[in-house]
């Protein structure tokens, strides 16, 4: 083809839904309807130290535990590896 070399650019930004790359039946939208975890940060607020590190949210931390329960997932070790490789 004749004329300047086109090349392909990089897009800056991304766009990704996952709403669109989870399966509406799945297991874990199933359990997300029905688990109301927002404000469990405001009634454990008073057990976090405010002068250490920041802790492990505590609603990841139950939701995170529900996936372990329901995929029978027994090691704490193989579970954050799960869910760090499945987008649901």
């Amino acid at each position: 083809m004749m004329g300047p070399r086109q090349e392909a650019r990089a897009a800056l930004f991304y766009e990704f839904s996952l709403e669109d790359h989870v399966p509406q039946d799945y297991l874990l939208r199933s359990i997300d309807r029905f688990v109301e975890l927002s404000s469990i940060r405001a009634y454990l607020a008073g057990f976090y130290s405010h002068t250490d590190r920041p802790s492990v949210d505590p609603e990841l931390l139950i939701r995170m535990l529900l996936v372990g329960y329901c995929f029978g997932i027994r090691s704490e070790r193989r579970l954050c590896e799960e869910v760090h490789l499945n987008l649901a």
